[in-house]
């Protein structure tokens, strides 16, 4: 009158599987991709561009460049020359803003200088229609 407490390894019962079996849904996905794969349309590797048709147009001439220099000490420079004052400044710029097509102006300032003095030539410029201009030498300030 023994209570057997154990696996039941001595009735001769198998283990019962908690496992599933996975073999038979790798089956159906593998198929399903297949499916997908085979009704998938051949894409076209062609686009349809409309080109224009005659001559080219004559290539623009090239933009008139101003090169305004502000040195270290607050020194403006107009394409190499010393302007004196910025009354001169001023009316420089407004026969720049004045001109139909108005030229690149390039403004350089020295590493040196003082921010004011930047900001005062901008503010000049802007002042005065001036729409053409952007900073050069940027480089110089990440060190």
């Amino acid at each position: 009158m023994g209570m057997n407490v154990g696996s039941g390894s001595s009735s001769g019962d198998p283990d019962v599987m908690v496992e599933m079996n996975a073999t038979p849904l790798i089956d159906v996905m593998l198929v399903l991709l297949i499916m997908l794969i085979i009704t998938i349309p051949i894409q076209n590797h062609a686009v349809n561009l409309n080109l224009p048709v005659g001559t080219p147009p004559p290539p623009t001439a090239p933009p008139i460049v101003i090169n305004i220099d502000v040195d270290f000490d607050g020194t403006v420079l107009w394409n190499g020359t010393v302007v004196p004052d910025r009354p001169s400044l001023e009316s420089k710029l407004a026969e720049v803003a004045a001109q139909p097509v108005q030229p690149e102006v390039h403004l350089r300032p020295n590493k040196l200088v003082q921010y004011k003095n930047v900001a005062a030539v901008m503010a000049t410029a802007q002042r005065l229609g001036v729409t053409k201009i952007g900073m050069v030498g940027n480089e110089q300030f990440l060190k």
